[in-house]
């Protein structure tokens, strides 16, 4: 009864069966996956099972912590002719025919694409225009495991699992490292920084390249999409930029009341409503000088006066017209001060 049991097909047979790994392989890597150990728990691979290792995979024997042998890809018949190192680590003869056990890790040689860097905190450097300031940058690269033994050494060692995100905030380090390098030596301006950025990204490139072939990794692309001051900074920026726009203060006070004078006639105050709370209405008065000078003599000047000929009439009607179509005027202001320059041109 005891041995029929055992040898029956749930018996010894069935046991054997279960405890010898016929085929390993990796069928449906994760794209995130970096590296992932075929799970052998107790079982034993067989001599004569079949390595399976798929397109853009690389397979790794690892016996007691020491990488013995390293599969590309291709289907392969495991024995002592295509297990040479592990066969002389355990000094097995060369008609070797029993069971072994060895772990089995398998590397995702996939491109990680479109993956995101930025500095969480801002780069100080010396720039030529403004001295030593503060920016941040954002972009994104894509890498792959180049070297699977050297990534098996330095970075992932002996796990179950290996996935994208773990070795994300390394990577985004050492850009952070190089990038204070990269913006130095640079020697371009802040202010033209955005129009060399594809220059930035191979220069990066060029010096990322070594630190990711030091964790088997190559990085394939590069690229910075933004390089911003913080916001006090940026603030300050535009200030300056403005300055340099109008000029000199004269022309900068100017240009902020243009820009408040459309806003008057929204204001229940009107054009003094509003000179009043910006504390320009002197400056406002000077603007509209030039405009409303005309259309007021029009309504002052005596009957007759010389001033008042036809030619400059129909000049401060256009004038008046230009102050309607830019909103600096009512439509009952024109007509009123139209209707009185008709008048006076009518006689």
């Amino acid at each position: 009864m005891v041995m029929n049991s055992i040898f029956g097909s749930n018996g010894l047979g069935g046991f054997i069966k279960k405890q010898f790994i016929d085929v390993i392989q990796w069928e449906n890597p994760a794209p995130d996956v970096l590296m992932w150990r075929f799970p052998l728990q107790d079982q034993e691979i067989q001599n004569g099972a079949a390595l399976v290792v798929r397109e853009a995979q690389s397979a790794l024997f690892v016996d007691e912590g020491q990488i013995a042998d390293q599969f590309g890809t291709g289907t392969f018949t495991l024995n002592t002719q295509n297990l040479p190192l592990l066969t002389n680590l355990k000094n097995w003869s060369k008609l070797f025919q029993s069971p072994f056990k060895s772990d089995v890790y398998f590397f995702n040689l996939r491109q990680q694409l479109s993956r995101r860097w930025g500095t969480a905190q801002p780069v100080t450097i010396r720039d030529s225009d403004f001295g030593a300031i503060a920016v941040r940058s954002f972009g994104m690269y894509t890498f792959r495991i180049a070297q699977p033994a050297v990534f098996f050494r330095e970075v992932s060692g002996v796990c179950e699992e290996y996935r994208t995100e773990t070795l994300e905030e390394q990577l985004r380090n050492l850009v952070i490292t190089q990038m204070a390098t990269a913006f130095g030596n640079s020697s371009i301006p802040f202010l033209d920084m955005a129009a060399n950025q594809l220059m930035l990204s191979q220069q990066m490139i060029t010096l990322l390249k070594p630190a990711f072939a030091e964790l088997g990794l190559e990085l394939e692309k590069f690229t910075v999409e933004s390089i911003t001051l913080p916001e006090n900074l940026q603030k300050r920026l535009d200030e300056r930029i403005g300055m340099g726009i109008v000029g000199d203060i004269a022309r900068y006070t100017q240009y902020q009341t243009a820009q408040a004078i459309p806003l008057a006639a929204e204001n229940e105050g009107g054009i003094a409503g509003i000179g009043a709370g910006l504390g320009v209405g002197m400056n406002i008065a000077t603007v509209m000088t030039s405009g409303l000078t005309g259309a007021v003599a029009a309504q002052t000047a005596p009957a007759g006066s010389t001033e008042n000929g036809s030619s400059d009439l129909t000049a401060r009607l256009a004038q008046l017209k230009t102050l309607l179509e830019q909103n600096l005027i009512s439509q009952n202001d024109y007509d009123t001060a139209k209707a009185e320059i008709i008048k006076k041109i009518t006689g």
